[in-house]
């Protein structure tokens, strides 16, 4: 089992679905994990973390407030003195046909899925690079990669995290940092149910294995390229999707 004794992770969206599925599994294997989220959302993940005896914390987060993630990693490294993995998780969707898109639902959804990304990243990279080790680790999605009718904020903001990993892992890969995607496909996830105009079933018709993925299923993936293992891997996307994108 990959082991993250001793390291220390961060996650953003961190209260539900595949952010609260990547923080408990960073934490069962051994990983301290600051979980962040608006107010105190993540704290519920943060129980379920501690109840099942490992460790973790809860910190209220903006992501589309630079001064609120410069803060967040001001007080991590401040209380523990590190950050190794970085995991960019917290995403939102606003979904309409581009000729009904209003300007405001395209800036969020880039603010909280791409810019976020960038700021987190950045915050962090000091830290990394005076450590000289570092993981980071974003969430891109399927519907970056090939593109989705009613989501082009969305599939923007996600084909960009793959633009903006590569671009950053060639920055920082001297550093002994590496820097990859994770893109879902359908996962069973509140987002995935909210996406109108299709049932589970027709999701399920258009997935060579036939079922949805489970945050389980992403967490998994994050471990590894957040591993000792991965140290060979950068700049790289790894696509778990049941086989919808090939």
């Amino acid at each position: 089992m990959l082991d993250f004794g001793g390291k220390l992770a961060i996650v953003t969206g961190a209260s539900r679905g595949i952010g609260r599925g990547i923080a408990e599994m960073l934490a069962s294997r051994g990983a301290h994990v600051v979980a962040g989220a608006r107010g105190d959302h993540a704290q519920a993940t943060v129980d379920a973390i501690v109840g099942a005896g490992g460790r973790a914390e809860m910190v209220s987060l903006d992501v589309t407030d630079t001064a609120s993630i410069d803060a967040m990693v001001a007080g991590v490294l401040e209380r523990h003195g590190r950050v190794d993995v970085l995991v960019n998780n917290a995403g939102i969707t606003r979904d309409q046909l581009t000729l009904r898109l209003k300007r405001q639902e395209w800036d969020e959804v880039i603010a909280t899925n791409l810019t976020s990304a960038f700021a987190c990243a950045q915050a962090v990279l000091k830290p990394m690079i005076k450590q000289r080790s570092g993981r980071i680790v974003s969430i891109s999605s399927v519907v970056g990669q090939m593109g989705n009718a009613g989501q082009a904020n969305y599939a923007a903001s996600k084909a960009g995290l793959i633009g903006f990993t590569m671009a950053l892992a060639r920055e920082v890969a001297s550093r002994n940092i590496t820097v990859n995607v994770v893109a879902p496909g359908m996962v069973d996830t509140d987002m995935t149910r909210a996406v109108a105009g299709k049932t589970q079933g027709d999701w399920e018709a258009m997935i060579p294995l036939k079922r949805l993925g489970t945050p389980s299923d992403i967490a998994a993936a994050v471990c590894f390229l957040a591993s000792d293992e991965a140290s060979y891997i950068t700049g790289q996307v790894l696509a778990v999707n049941g086989g919808m994108y090939m």
